[in-house]
Parts: C-alpha cells; sequence; structure tokens
C-alpha cells in the first residue's frame, strides 16, 4: 500500500498517533509541529529511520520536516546524524519558562519547601483531567526520580494537587460523574481512587481538611501533600503547590503533621484575600 502525503490515511496513526489530536489531517505547519512534538520525546536524539516509523509518514515527508525546523535552529543533528531539539528551541522554551509571572513568584516557595522537608516540591495546574506542572524544586540532597517533569502531566484524580483544585468545581457525585464522563479512571497504582463515590469522597474530605493528599495513589511508594495558592486572583487558587514524599521516609502523616510549617513557608501565597 502507498504513503501518502498527509497524516490520517489508511497507511498513518494520524490523529490517533504519538503527535495530534484526534479528528483532523496534518498538513503542511501541522505537520512541521507534529515532528516537533516527536522530537521531544527523544532526549538523546532519533534517526530518521525510526522517528519516520514512529509519526507514520513517508521519510521524504518527515526528512521536509526537519529540514524547516533546522534552518528555524529549532533542531540539529549531533554527531552521530542523529535529530535532536535544536538550540534555538531550548533558549526560547527556557526564557520563556523562567520570566512566567507563576514561576517566578512561587520558586522561592518551592526552595524552601524541598530544603525544609527534604523532599520535591511541586507547583501545578488543573487542565481538564490531568494536572501540568509548572515548576518543580528537588530537595539539595536525596533526590529520586518522580514521573512528575516541568510541563508534563498526571491524572488529577491520583494526585493530591488534582484533588484540591477538584475539590472546588465538583460539589456533587452527579457532577463528579459527569466530569469522569464514560472513559474509566486511570488506576495508576492499588490505591488509585477510580470509581465516582470514591472520588467523591475524597473531594468532600478534602474541602472540609482544606489540603489535598496522595497516599501512594499517583505513584507507589510516594505521598502527597498539597495546599491551594493565590497568584492570578484573591478568591480562586490559580494551581496548587505540594510536598511530594518518599513514604519510608517521610510518611503521609509526618506531613500532615507539619502542616503549620507548609502553610507558614507559603506565606501571602496561599492566603484568599476577598
Amino acid at each position: 500500500m502507498q504513503h501518502t502525503e498527509t497524516y490520517g490515511g489508511p497507511t498513518d496513526p494520524g490523529e490517533d498517533g504519538p503527535t495530534g489530536a484526534r479528528g483532523s489531517r496534518l498538513v503542511g505547519s501541522d505537520r512541521v509541529l507534529a515532528v516537533l512534538k516527536e522530537l521531544a520525546r527523544y532526549p538523546g536524539g532519533v534517526g530518521l529511520e525510526e522517528l519516520t516509523r514512529v509519526i507514520g509518514s513517508p521519510k521524504t515527508t518527515v526528512h521536509r520536516a526537519l529540514g524547516a525546523l533546522r534552518r528555524a535552529g529549532l533542531a540539529d543533528q549531533d554527531t552521530r546524524g542523529r535529530y535532536v531539539l535544536g538550540d534555538e528551541f531550548l533558549r526560547m522554551a527556557f526564557a520563556h519558562h523562567e520570566a512566567r509571572p507563576d514561576h517566578v513568584r512561587v520558586r522561592p516557595v518551592l526552595e524552601a519547601l524541598a530544603h525544609r522537608f527534604g523532599e520535591t516540591a511541586h507547583y501545578a495546574v488543573l487542565d481538564g483531567h490531568e494536572v501540568v506542572y509548572r515548576a518543580k524544586v528537588d530537595p539539595p540532597t536525596g533526590a529520586v526520580r518522580l514521573t512528575s517533569a516541568i510541563g508534563g502531566r498526571n491524572p488529577a484524580h491520583s494526585t493530591a494537587v488534582g484533588k484540591l483544585l477538584l475539590a472546588r468545581e465538583l460539589g456533587t457525585l452527579e457532577e463528579t460523574e459527569a466530569w469522569i464522563g464514560t472513559a474509566p479512571l486511570e488506576r495508576r497504582t492499588p490505591r488509585t481512587l477510580c470509581t465516582p463515590a470514591d472520588l467523591q469522597h475524597a473531594l468532600e474530605v478534602t474541602r472540609e481538611r482544606g489540603f489535598g493528599a496522595d497516599d501512594q495513589e499517583n505513584e507507589t511508594g510516594v505521598n502527597c501533600l498539597a495546599l491551594p495558592v493565590y497568584l492570578t486572583s484573591p478568591s480562586s487558587p490559580s494551581g496548587a503547590v505540594s510536598v511530594s514524599a518518599l513514604a519510608y521516609r517521610t510518611p503521609l502523616p509526618t506531613l500532615i503533621d507539619a502542616l503549620d510549617e507548609f502553610r507558614a513557608l507559603l506565606g501571602p501565597l496561599g492566603e484568599p484575600h476577598h
């Protein structure tokens, strides 16, 4: 069967593949952006053959897209001929990230939390059914690799930050059922809350306590405590700050016992203004 020059045909995963959003065909600049997004998944570089296979578009099409990205400085080739993100892309990404007002304001708080608890601190926002990590600070020593990364995502229902922010939006079981929809919630660990009733109960508890907790529900061996922060609105949280800790060295009850210290380190950012 012959390949076509556009995504979404019989020989191409198209929008259901790793690069697109369902329901449309990638053409022109969309195709270039799809290659860029896929390229970002390979920090160690990727060859043309492999990139072509993963994207599912003709080699000539992928090669042209890479050429356009290289001319713009958004892609490059290493000494082995493998394609990597270009220095210009990295410059723009880091410059934008460092200049974001929320990142600038919240980073000192994350640094203080990471130093105090000796664990990783995050700032995350809610985006639909997921949380997006806007900032992350590892502790001075003893850092471990977590699933979180700046710009990365995790399911909202299995994270402390997600449940904390969802608790403000989903007040009834009917609202929680509508939010879940027809697709089942992902079970990240044996402790993940996956039924509407279980999640709704957790959200009610979260509202009562004023903080979000994740007891190894998103990642086995890792628990988390989260509090809201008010960076863009005096009354509605822009997101949440959390401490993600290894359960064996900082159990969840230890984090909860230190809640007053957590709040003190947040300072005015953790207080709504009416």
